[in-house]
């Protein structure tokens, strides 16, 4: 593949002051300078950093001055192998353009493109070394079948992951996977929101999709309420509460309130066992016996209550009649 003149003039100058520090057992920048005078501003400091980063050199004092030695015989360094590395690497530039995750995207579209592209779209940038096409192939071959994992990783771990995924990195692909949960959520919102529940089955297929990932990702228990319209058909959905499902602290107004709000005729309580176990407990009965008094008084039906766990999807009003 071609070098760029860009790059060739980067890996002149890198070579220049790197022919400087080889030849020195120890050394300041202000050595370094002066060996390299067309070699002003960051860059050498730059190309010092990375040898210490890569732990080719360490801080060292001398003569009450900062300066750097070599932590390796700077005679069986191969310099020019460490500056290939630094200055080409696997850059996304030197891939065929019709190749490149964002042409591939624009001639495609983005269901074309595996995981490793997409996130490499989301970095978009590497570092000197590491490309965003090999963060992204890190990536995505750390979190192969378990993608949904990836939202709880913090930004320390995932540079541990990929030096390219910094901070900037961090903050795009968390953005974008905040984004698609919004949109997937807004249009299934909408779908839902035609539905009508005409039975319990229709309840629990509701339920069973709309909070599938309360049944599957959440840590501990949530109330929702799902409220309905004159013809039983999904207004909206509402967070209630956080934290276990008690009749003594949940108090109705909490549950009735959003139902009120929407002039709901009805409303379906939805809440989660994170223990997997979708079985109603005694508190799970006591807490629909104390909203069905309250629900009477202020002339909203309530339809059901719906258990979601990883094991299932139950119905009270169905369990009721089994027991």
């Amino acid at each position: 593949m071609a070098k760029s003149s860009r790059q060739a003039d980067r890996h002149q100058r890198y070579a220049r002051i790197l022919t400087a520090v080889t030849a020195q057992n120890r050394f300041t920048l202000a050595e370094i300078r002066r060996a390299c005078p067309d070699d002003h501003g960051a860059l050498i400091p730059r190309v010092v950093r990375r040898l210490e980063q890569d732990g080719l050199v360490r801080r060292d004092g001398l003569q009450g001055r900062a300066a750097f030695c070599w932590s390796i015989d700077p005679a069986s360094f191969s310099g020019s192998q460490w500056l290939d590395q630094v200055i080409y690497g696997a850059q996304i530039p030197q891939t065929p353009r019709e190749d490149r995750p964002r042409e591939r995207l624009l001639s495609g579209g983005a269901g074309s493109l595996r995981t490793a592209d997409l996130l490499a779209i989301l970095i978009r940038s590497g570092r000197s070394g590491e490309s965003a096409v090999q963060g992204g192939e890190k990536i995505a071959a750390r979190y192969d079948g378990r993608l949904e994992q990836l939202s709880d990783v913090g930004p320390g771990e995932l540079k541990s992951i990929s030096p390219a995924a910094g901070p900037t990195a961090y903050c795009q692909i968390m953005a974008g996977i905040e984004l698609g949960r919004r949109v997937a959520g807004a249009g299934e919102q909408s779908r839902k929101r035609r539905m009508k529940i005409g039975s319990t089955d229709d309840a629990i297929a509701f339920c069973r999709q709309r909070f599938a990932r309360l049944a599957a990702d959440a840590k501990q228990e949530e109330l929702h309420v799902v409220t309905l319209d004159t013809q039983l058909q999904v207004i909206n959905t509402h967070s209630v509460t956080k934290g276990l499902l008690d009749s003594n602290t949940l108090h109705p107004r909490e549950v009735f309130r959003p139902a009120i709000a929407d002039a709901a005729k009805a409303i379906i309580i939805v809440h989660n066992h994170p223990s997997g176990d979708p079985s109603p407990s005694p508190k799970d009965l006591a807490v629909t016996k104390r909203l069905e008094q309250a629900a009477a008084l202020i002339d909203i039906q309530l339809l059901d209550h719906i258990i979601v766990a990883t094991g299932g999807t139950t119905s009270i009003q169905e369990h009721r009649q089994v027991v």
